[in-house]
């Protein structure tokens, strides 16, 4: 039997950016790169010119670009089952389900697989329409309530940025999903006052990525889970960013209130170093004092689900990416670096950097707009300070990441090693010098 060749897709003597200009929707700012191939904590490009990848996909590439765990895990599960319904029993799900329940939350409960962090994220809002539900107000109608934070970003479906805190992802999109309260991040007093019966739930990033690498402190975080434990509200931490070791421990709000007790917890980003998976996981406990039913298993039958979420592929690459964190115990590492990181960067007095702030390998250097402006290498008309930034480091061989207007964020590998966060730093340094002095 003569089994036919399958064609291949003829080249195109196109660049990179006019097939994007002429092919794809325009829903992105693309900077001027064109990545062809990946090695651990660098990245090519089609001409062959070689980066330092500390923005690692934007939290995503956990252990770098194509390292073998990660290949051997796509070879291998790829030559035995690729996908299959989640009509049927997936392994794997049990198998990861298990890592992330008894290793990275120590804490009883089931967890939930999908594609994304704003599918994740998603699933946590599904959750808490369905509890207001289960638990009413006082006259039988459901709570809907869900409180969240300024300068939270919670992903772009329309309950992710119903959600999230910040208009720009709104405009142009309305009417947006009801139900939520925007608060000022850190502020108990305004967190107390807004707390009323319809209150359903707290929705938070423990760290705060893409609004600046905002950290929420201790006593805001015990505020939260104190408000949630006297009302039965729920209290859902969103570690899309922040979870699995990028902050220095497995669960991103530990090294801040190691104690706190969330209800459930989104995942995604460096979850499978690259390859898309989101999960979920939610606590074993009682709904109210008044049935058995857990809030682990209210999603039942019907009420979610998800075509390619937790699909034998995707499984594989995750427990071996976690696996990995945890053989090499890149948490640990990831707190210590980015302790150094921080202090080596406060230590130089830069004009242009008025802070840098983070946990672990979440890391935000916050830019002084007046001196960068003072210096001529940049103007407000010019659009964000922090991408003036990110596009001449980038232009000087180091690939960053903004985080709003001011901040420049970064990302490496958690296994990044110290020669490269020295090779980091004094290209950093050696950039901010020449904007300081007036050269972009």
């Amino acid at each position: 039997m003569n089994v036919p060749v399958p064609a291949v897709a003829e080249a195109s003597s196109a660049s990179t950016a006019q097939l994007l200009a002429k092919y794809t929707v325009p829903n992105y700012g693309r900077l001027p790169l064109a990545p062809q191939r990946g090695d651990g904590s660098w990245l090519y490009d089609e001409n062959g010119r070689q980066f330092l990848d500390f923005g690692g996909g934007v939290a995503v590439c956990s252990l770098g670009h194509c390292p073998p765990a990660i290949t051997t895990a796509l070879t291998e599960q790829g030559h035995r089952l690729i996908h299959c319904s989640n009509w049927y029993q997936i392994r794997g799900q049990g198998e990861l389900g298990r890592f992330l329940v008894e290793t990275v939350m120590e804490s009883p409960g089931k967890c939930l697989f999908c594609n994304s962090g704003a599918e994740a994220n998603e699933a946590l809002l599904k959750l808490a329409r369905k509890f207001g539900h289960l638990t009413p107000k006082a006259d039988g109608s459901p709570r809907r309530g869900i409180i969240t934070f300024n300068n939270s970003f919670h992903g772009r479906t329309f309950g992710g940025i119903s959600a999230t805190g910040q208009d720009k992802v709104k405009t142009g999109f309305g009417p947006l999903l009801e139900g939520f309260s925007h608060l000022p991040f850190n502020d108990i007093a305004a967190l107390e006052a807004a707390f009323n019966e319809d209150t359903v739930a707290i929705l938070l990033e423990p760290v705060q990525g893409e609004g600046g690498i905002h950290i929420a402190s201790p006593e805001f975080l015990r505020a939260c889970e104190q408000l949630c434990t006297r009302h039965n509200a729920l209290l859902l931490l969103d570690e899309v960013q922040s979870g699995l070791g990028r902050t220095g421990h497995w669960c991103g709000w530990k090294p801040i209130a190691p104690n706190l007790t969330p209800d459930a917890v989104s995942w995604a980003k460096g979850i499978a170093g690259g390859f898309p998976l989101g999960a979920v996981w939610i606590r074993d406990r009682p709904v109210s004092s008044s049935d058995h039913l857990a809030l682990c298993d209210v999603l039942g039958p019907g009420s979610h689900g998800t075509t390619y979420g937790g699909n034998p592929l995707g499984c594989a690459v995750a427990l071996a990416v976690l696996s990995e964190i945890k053989r090499l115990n890149l948490c640990a590492a990831s707190a210590s670096l980015g302790a150094d990181i921080v202090r080596t960067v406060n230590a130089w007095h830069h004009p242009l950097i008025s802070s840098a702030r983070g946990l672990g390998l979440l890391i935000g250097f916050e830019i002084n707009p007046d001196a960068l402006e003072a210096s001529g290498s940049w103007k407000h008309d010019d659009g964000m300070a922090s991408m003036a930034v990110v596009k001449a480091l980038m232009a000087d061989g180091l690939l960053t990441v903004a985080a709003g207007p001011l901040v420049v964020r970064w990302l490496p590998p958690l296994n990044v090693s110290t020669d490269e966060i020295n090779t980091a730093l004094s290209i950093m340094r050696r950039t901010l010098d020449r904007m300081a002095n007036g050269g972009k």
